[in-house]
């Protein structure tokens, strides 16, 4: 080394040794500003100034925009380029170094949608982003968390480790289909509650004798959460399924006689259930029937058969987008919810002030 030169010489202004290694993430703030020449703004030598990037797939990229748009931030632009053969290759187009990162993509089908994912979490991962949190709305094949017969995949586990491999820092969805696949990471989870959109949207009804129902046994504590934030009463469709999608069976534990039921469920998927579900409480005397279901997967003949039901309504999110236009299914936006969240996240401030006590 030159006589003179030392280690600890300030590499011009920016208040860092030019011997010591730099990170990337630690962005120089200007040199009036460290000095408190600047009223409001006390940046210390050390601070690290992260800036927030949302990025989205191309299955949520509807969601992703109401999301950067409620956060006050253009959504980050991503190019994906297609082979002949499909292989895809998704490429971001502007620097996400030292950034923290949002990337929204719900995995419903094709499942090229969670491949479409996994490739862009490892392209931020190798872009030197801080870090990656992936927002995922509806997290598919979270309904095989378990081995319910021998011989099969617990789908849920196997997501989560890819997801984890991939380079995922933390996880934010909505309204799982079980509780305990949080468990399944080994990375933080927040797991957000649709209430915060449903409670506020049946209250503005004002429906005089309401009361909750669940439309499987399975659902009984998301549905006995409602009621009892309503001080309402609640009723349970116990339904007997010989394979999946079709409903064998079905009783009513509960008198709904005069009232005003909503069912409560965190998924429909062929609509069967809920369907055959708000049949059985309208013969048994309820003054009327709707369902608030987190999840509109929607498949094979759902929509003909909430048309044809003797539903009120059938209230929604926009977790996965409609495929169709009925006057029955209203849809609610979790954009707002999220955006929420993506700011307490990035300022290391506690979730808990979104969500409903109920």
């Amino acid at each position: 080394m030159p006589d003179g030169v030392t280690g600890n010489t300030l590499d011009f202004d920016s208040r860092k040794s030019r011997f010591e290694p730099w990170s990337g993430n630690q962005i120089p703030v200007p040199y009036p500003y460290h000095q408190g020449m600047v009223p409001g703004f006390n940046f210390s030598d050390k601070e690290i100034v992260m800036a927030v990037k949302i990025l989205s797939g191309r299955a949520s990229t509807y969601l992703a925009e109401n999301i950067a748009h409620a956060y006050g931030e253009p959504l980050g632009e991503v190019n994906y380029q297609q082979f002949s053969d499909g292989e895809m290759s998704p490429f971001i187009m502007e620097s996400v170094r030292g950034h923290d990162v949002f990337i929204v993509q719900s995995t419903f089908a094709p499942a090229d949608n969670f491949l479409e994912l996994v490739l862009m979490i490892d392209a931020a991962k190798r872009a030197s982003a801080q870090n990656v949190n992936v927002i995922i709305p509806y997290f598919g094949y979270a309904r095989q968390d378990r081995k319910d017969k021998p011989r099969v995949a617990i789908a849920a586990k196997l997501i989560a480790n890819l997801l984890s491999a991939a380079g995922a820092d933390r996880i934010m969805a909505c309204d799982l289909h079980a509780d305990q696949i949080q468990g399944f990471f080994d990375i933080p989870v927040d797991h957000l509650d649709g209430s915060y959109i449903f409670v506020p949207y049946l209250k503005a009804l004002n429906l005089p004798n309401i009361m909750f129902a669940s439309p499987d046994v399975g659902g009984i504590k998301r549905a006995r959460s409602f009621a009892k934030y309503f001080n309402a009463d609640l009723a349970v469709c116990d339904k007997f399924r010989k394979e999946a999608n079709k409903v064998e069976s079905m009783r009513l534990i509960g008198e709904v006689e005069g009232k005003d039921v909503v069912l409560v469920d965190d998924l429909v998927d062929t609509a069967g259930t809920i369907c055959k579900a708000a049949l059985l409480l309208k013969e048994k005397g309820a003054s009327s029937v709707r369902a608030v279901c987190t999840h509109p997967v929607l498949s094979g003949n759902a929509y003909e058969n909430i048309g044809s039901s003797v539903l009120e309504e059938l209230v929604v999110t926009d977790t996965i987008p409609l495929k169709k236009d009925i006057s029955k299914i209203k849809v609610l936006s979790m954009a707002n919810l999220f955006a929420k969240a993506i700011r307490k996240i990035h300022d290391h401030e506690s979730i808990s002030s979104l969500f409903i006590r109920l």
